[in-house]
């Protein structure tokens, strides 16, 4: 899904793991980078004809604008209600159960690539979801431009590009800048949910907010050793299933932003 092109020095991973558990923009502030960090890496894609009628009939109710100026969510949903962003969501499957098994939440879902917008939308519509609004932009600048501090009570990340050779971890999206960015704008009490199948990206992912001083790991389960068991509102994609199937492990990450 998403990577970001910045140049962060690589995080130095844990030798070891337990099994999976069960269940032109500028940077961010005070943050230098050569290159600008993106959420994203542009794939080629069809979009099919269900996808397309979606955008064409439900885009202007669902799609809301990328504007360098913050977000009046309460304008933009309808409603008073817990604000989530989640950020690259795919062809949208569990983003729709989400969204369906939490009415009272309204959720912010960025994402760059049209067919899989189409795809949210359709399911929208099929659904009869209403507090979903979806942005096609970079999250990045989502973030630093329309969410102000304090904004977001909790941030979705679920299956990032694990940009799997060496050479190409700096362009990973989860890198100490970027969940700093997130921090800042995490209500108190406010948490991030991250999830990955690839095992050294679950170990970046752990050291790296660890490290965030402002984020406390939510999992206190020795045996998981920072991991947290699946929050039950986060479904099994079909790909994840396949995965399991297979043997592969699945990581959950969930962490809060601390009171004070």
């Amino acid at each position: 899904m998403a990577g970001a092109l910045s140049t962060i020095r690589s995080v130095t991973a844990s030798p070891t793991l337990p099994p999976a558990p069960a269940s032109a923009p500028a940077a961010p502030p005070g943050v230098a980078h050569p290159k600008t960090i993106r959420s994203f890496v542009l794939r080629a894609g069809r979009t099919t004809t269900g996808q397309a009628k979606a955008l064409q009939t439900l885009g202007p109710r669902y799609l809301l604008p990328y504007a360098p100026a913050p977000l009046d969510a309460d304008a933009a949903f309808g409603r008073h209600a817990p604000l989530v962003l989640e950020i690259g969501f795919g062809m949208g499957e569990a983003t729709a159960h989400i969204a369906r098994v939490r009415p009272d939440d309204n959720f912010l879902c960025c994402e760059v690539h049209e067919p899989g917008v189409g795809a949210l939308l359709k399911r929208i519509g099929e659904q009869g979801i209403r507090n979903i609004r979806i942005l096609q932009h970079d999250a990045v600048e989502v973030l630093t431009h329309m969410l102000p501090e304090g904004s977001l009570d909790g941030v979705h990340i679920f299956f990032p590009d694990p940009w799997h050779k060496k050479r190409h971890h700096k362009r990973r999206l989860i890198q100490p800048p970027f969940v700093a960015l997130l921090a800042s704008r995490l209500k108190p009490g406010g948490y991030v949910h991250c999830a990955t199948d690839w095992q050294p990206y679950a170990e970046q992912m752990l050291a790296v907010l660890s490290a965030e001083p402002r984020l406390v790991n939510t999992s206190t389960d020795p045996a998981l050793a920072g991991y947290a068991p699946r929050p039950d509102y986060r479904p099994l994609t079909k790909f994840e299933q396949r995965g399991l199937r297979l043997g592969h492990g699945v990581w959950d990450l969930v962490f809060a932003r601390r009171h004070g």
